[in-house]
């Protein structure tokens, strides 16, 4: 990333993939500055991102290799909550402005793989959540389908809800404006 490398894959190689990012990469002459290396060293990794789709799916490649390590299952899980996390830090935190950052780091202990995601907004209260999945009142789990619907949004909600689901522990900060993902490792 210091390097300035768009994106990272090792093998199995998914063409599609490769070749969608290859395709962005030609197209935007913005990248080189989008992802920032607060810290690089094995166990810990934090960077500055700015809020662009086209980085939150460049960091998603580097994130996959910095977990290769950790079992697939677990791996997969953690991927797609960090992606979840991510995409809405920089939609509902910073409204995909390229001008605001958020700042994610990746921490592997010996039991645990933890990402850190904070993003520049307001926050948000779970109570207050009416629109999405997590929201919803046990006795009606799709409550918030109608609200989205009232309000023009489109189908969705559910990224919080998946990213919860997927890791062992999901905390939010106070104000709800940083994010922790913990996914416990068998120790053995």
């Amino acid at each position: 990333m210091r390097a300035r490398v768009f994106a990272c894959f090792t093998p199995p190689f998914d063409a599609h993939e490769i070749a969608q990012l290859a395709s962005s990469a030609a197209s935007d002459s913005q990248w080189r500055d989008d992802i920032q290396v607060l810290s690089a060293k094995p166990g810990w990794v934090s960077v500055r991102v700015n809020c662009r789709l086209i980085t939150a799916e460049r960091l998603m490649t580097f994130a996959k290799e910095l977990s290769a390590q950790v079992p697939e299952h677990a791996r997969l899980e953690m991927i797609l909550a960090l992606r979840e996390i991510l995409l809405n830090a920089m939609e509902h935190g910073a409204a995909f402005n390229p001008e605001q950052v958020v700042e994610v780091t990746a921490v592997r202990t010996a039991r645990s793989f933890v990402f850190h995601i904070q993003d520049p907004g307001a926050g948000f209260r779970r109570e207050s959540m009416t629109h999405a999945a997590i929201g919803n009142p046990d006795h009606d789990p799709a409550a918030h389908m109608a609200q989205r619907d009232q309000g023009g949004l489109r189908a969705g909600g559910y990224g919080l809800l998946l990213a919860a689901g997927t890791v062992d522990e999901l905390i939010y900060s106070e104000i709800g404006n940083e994010v922790l993902l913990i996914k416990y490792m068998d120790s053995r």
